[in-house]
């Protein structure tokens, strides 16, 4: 099993960051998440985690600069047509106008796919390890990632930066994140070994 690992949005050059909005308010305390920041620090300790099972996987964005879902999703299927193990976990914080919109949710594309049982995978194991979220689920939607990838493909919204105590919480545990989404891959594995 190979695990493609997409982190969107740019991340920080020269202090600067890459993507245009895509960031928590500042809050009081001084804190604020930047996206593609957050999903590279996720995404990052995933890789080592993965390292350490010896789980095979490909990073698609190895710059900092906000590389485009055209571009992306190029890279997603060129993996995909040498490697058709292959697996894309994408990792995002979601974001909203209204500060009370909160909770993870896990993304497939429509209709049904391989896709569906890898999320509920993923799905189950971020309820079981990240009590501090709410669950808002499984959902389909038509997002660059999961629909114009040709592997199966799921996208995490780890929880919202737009309201504060989820940006804390995702500010103060990338490592649990990638540990949760790391279980959800071990658990993949199991189940397309046939264990």
């Amino acid at each position: 099993m190979n695990i493609i690992l997409d982190f969107g949005h740019g991340g920080m050059l020269n202090g600067k960051y890459q993507t245009k909005g895509k960031r928590s308010p500042k809050w009081d305390n001084g804190s604020q998440l930047f996206e593609g920041v957050f999903n590279r620090g996720v995404g990052n300790k995933l890789a080592r985690l993965l390292d350490w099972d010896n789980i095979d996987y490909d990073i698609l964005v190895h710059e900092e600069s906000d590389i485009g879902l055209s571009e992306r999703v190029r890279r997603a299927n060129k993996i995909y047509s040498k490697r058709k193990d292959s697996i894309l976990i994408s990792i995002h914080a979601n974001g909203f106008s209204k500060e009370s919109a909160n909770g993870f949710e896990v993304f497939t594309s429509n209709g049904s796919t391989r896709s569906d049982k890898y999320a509920e995978i993923l799905h189950s194991c971020y309820v079981s390890k990240i009590k501090e979220i709410k669950d808002r689920g499984i959902k389909e939607a038509g997002f660059a990632m999961v629909k114009r990838t040709h592997c199966p493909a799921v996208l995490i919204e780890c929880g919202f930066m737009t309201n504060y105590n989820e940006c804390q919480f995702l500010l103060n545990n990338e490592y649990r994140i990638a540990k949760a989404i790391f279980e959800g891959i071990k658990q993949i594995q199991l189940d397309n070994e046939g264990i």
